[in-house]
């Protein structure tokens, strides 16, 4: 993958967890963050396995799909 390709994944990343913050439904929420979170894995690993990146956004992926499939 080109660093630029990484790049775009990681404004995706960001985005994705922004738009998290303004939405008021807990589900749309969850999805919104899973979905940045996903974004911020991929992006750490592409970048080089950054793990202080990949680490504590797998670990909200997890919990982001607990609390998903729970309801």
């Amino acid at each position: 993958m080109t660093p630029e390709i990484a790049s775009y994944i990681g404004y995706a990343a960001s985005f994705f967890i922004i738009l998290s913050f303004m939405l008021k439904d807990l589900r749309k929420v969850r999805l919104v963050n899973l979905l940045g979170c996903i974004c911020f894995v991929i992006y750490g690993i592409f970048i080089g396995m950054l793990w202080p990146v990949i680490i504590p956004n797998a670990i909200l992926c997890i919990i982001q799909v607990f609390h998903l499939l729970k309801k």
